[in-house]
């Protein structure tokens, strides 16, 4: 699913060559993830080199958008544009399903509610055409 956000007041990312596919794919709905061609290792964030063994170019593949909550924080003050509107959220690092471990937001799940292990799965909120903001849901 992919939400487009008419009034998108957060900071947007700085995207260049290396994460320009990562976004735009996020924009179109897909979560895209590195992987070595030398060792088959998936990473996350986007990178000119495996972060496992050095080799170069790895290459772009798109990843299941399952994963796992890792660890979270619910943030009940902040007063920054943007964020202040959505106080209490929760603010977690998401273990996917191919291995690497991203941050992002988990919604529509109260936060009393989110527990570490709980199943999640990837939803987009599309900010600009060339952009998309990946979060969390619980996964059915």
């Amino acid at each position: 699913m992919t939400e487009t956000s008419e009034t998108y007041l957060k900071p947007l990312p700085a995207t260049d060559v290396l994460t320009a596919p990562y976004w735009e794919a996020a924009a179109s709905g897909r979560l895209l993830i590195q992987r070595c061609a030398a060792c088959q290792r998936f990473q996350f964030y986007p990178r000119a080199h495996c972060s496992a063994c050095g080799a170069g170019d790895p290459t772009w593949e798109e990843a299941s958008g399952r994963g796992v909550v890792h660890t979270f924080t619910v943030i009940h003050r902040n007063g920054s544009p943007g964020f202040a509107e959505e106080v209490p959220y929760v603010f977690a690092i998401v273990e996917l399903e191919e291995g690497p471990r991203m941050t992002a937001n988990v919604i529509g799940v109260d936060p009393d509610d989110v527990r570490v292990d709980m199943p999640v799965q990837v939803t987009f909120i599309r900010v600009s055409d060339g952009i998309g903001i990946p979060q969390f849901t619980r996964a059915d």
